[in-house]
C-alpha cells in the first residue's frame, strides 16, 4: 500500500458520525473523495477537503480504501457489492473497510465477496458517538487479518485508537458486546434517575453526587446529563439502537445462549420506538419508562427546559425539522 498521505479513500455515508470521519481523514492529508444519498452534506465538507462524488462508485474509483459508514449491513451490502457496486471501481488490491454497525454473519459474508474480487477486507465498528467522531477519539474494533488491520493503521489514526480483535466479523462482534453494554447502561441509569425523580431527590443532584463513585461511567455522565435537561437530539438514534440489540440476541441465539438482560432492554427501546421515540437519543429511554409508569403526562426531562410535546406523539418530543441535528442521516 502506498505511503499514508497518498492513500486514496472512497467515503460512502457521510451522516452524524460519517462526515465528521471524513473530514479528519481529509484535514490528515488523505485524498478524500465521498458520497451520501443527501449531496448537501458531502458538499458541506468540500472546505475541509473532501472531494464530493455523485455515486458510490464515482467516490470509490481507483481508491486504495473504500470506508463504508451506512446505517446497516443490508444497506453496505447493496452500496459495495451490488449492482453496479462501488467495489468494482476499486483499485486491485484494495481494501474494503466497513466501519458501519453490522452483524457479524454479515461482515464474514462481506469479507468473502471482497476476496473473491481480489479486495482486502476489514470490519471495524466504532465506538465514541458524534463526540468521538468530531475528536478522533473513537474507539475502533478491527476484524480481519492482522497484515490488513495494521495495513491501516494510518487511516484509524486520525480517527481514534484501534485494536485488532480477531478475524473478519470479529469487529462486529465486539461492538455487538459494546452495545449491550451501552444499552443495558443506559436502562440502569433511567431506572435510578426516575426512581430518584419519584422519590423526592434532584435527579441531576443525584447524577452528580454519583460521579467519580463505582455508579460512574461515561453513559451516566453523557447520557446522564441529557436524561435530567431533556436533551434528546439524535447522537445515536433509537431506532438503531434495536438494530444492534437484535443482532446481538440473534448472535446470543445461534451460540445457544440466553441473555435475559440483553432481551428486557431490547424490549423496552422497541416499545420506545413503537410510542414514537425512533428518531429521539437512546437516552430517551427514560421517556419509555416514564410512560410505562403512566407518568408520560409530566416533563419529558426532568428540566424546566425540556423540549415541547406536541401532537399525537405519544407523550414524546416531536422532532424540529429546523433542527439540523435531528433531520440528519444518523450513522452508528
Amino acid at each position: 500500500m502506498a505511503d499514508a498521505p497518498a492513500l486514496r479513500i472512497g467515503f460512502i455515508g457521510t451522516g452524524i458520525m460519517g462526515g465528521p470521519m471524513a473530514r479528519r481523514l481529509a484535514e490528515a492529508g488523505f485524498a478524500v473523495a465521498a458520497w451520501n444519498r443527501s449531496l448537501a452534506k458531502t458538499a458541506a465538507l468540500r472546505p475541509f477537503g473532501v472531494v464530493p462524488a455523485t455515486s458510490p462508485r464515482e467516490a470509490a474509483g481507483n481508491a486504495d480504501v473504500l470506508l463504508c459508514m451506512l446505517s446497516s449491513g443490508p444497506v453496505c451490502d447493496e452500496v459495495i457489492f451490488g449492482k453496479s457496486g462501488a467495489a468494482e471501481a476499486l483499485r486491485p488490491g484494495a481494501t474494503v473497510l466497513v466501519m458501519s454497525s453490522i452483524a457479524p454473519k454479515e461482515a464474514r459474508e462481506q469479507a468473502m465477496k471482497a476476496a473473491a474480487l481480489g479486495l482486502g477486507y476489514v470490519d471495524a465498528p466504532v465506538s465514541g458517538g458524534e463526540k468521538g467522531a468530531k475528536g478522533g477519539t473513537l474507539a475502533i474494533m478491527a476484524g480481519g487479518s492482522a497484515e490488513a488491520v495494521e495495513r491501516l493503521g494510518p487511516v484509524f489514526a486520525p480517527l481514534g485508537h484501534a485494536t485488532h480483535v480477531g478475524p473478519a466479523g470479529s469487529g462486529s462482534l465486539a461492538k455487538l458486546c459494546n452495545q449491550l453494554i451501552v444499552a443495558t447502561t443506559i436502562g440502569a441509569v433511567s431506572e435510578a434517575l426516575l426512581l430518584a425523580e419519584q422519590g423526592g431527590a434532584d435527579p441531576a443532584r443525584v447524577r452528580e453526587a454519583l460521579l467519580g463513585g463505582f455508579a460512574d461511567s461515561t453513559i451516566l455522565r453523557q447520557h446522564g446529563l441529557r436524561m435530567v435537561t431533556g436533551d434528546f437530539a439524535p447522537g445515536g438514534p433509537a431506532k438503531y439502537q434495536i438494530k444492534d440489540t437484535g443482532a446481538a440476541l440473534d448472535a446470543a441465539a445461534s451460540l445457544g445462549l440466553d441473555l435475559p438482560l440483553a432481551a428486557t432492554v431490547d424490549r423496552l427501546f422497541r416499545s420506545l420506538v413503537e410510542h414514537g421515540g425512533a428518531d429521539l437519543d437512546h437516552s430517551a429511554l427514560i421517556l419509555e419508562l416514564k410512560r410505562a409508569n403512566g407518568l408520560a403526562g409530566e416533563r419529558n426531562g426532568f428540566s424546566a427546559g425540556s423540549p415541547a410535546v406536541s401532537g399525537d406523539s405519544g407523550g414524546f418530543p416531536v422532532a424540529d425539522p429546523a433542527n439540523t441535528r435531528m433531520a440528519a442521516e444518523p450513522s452508528p
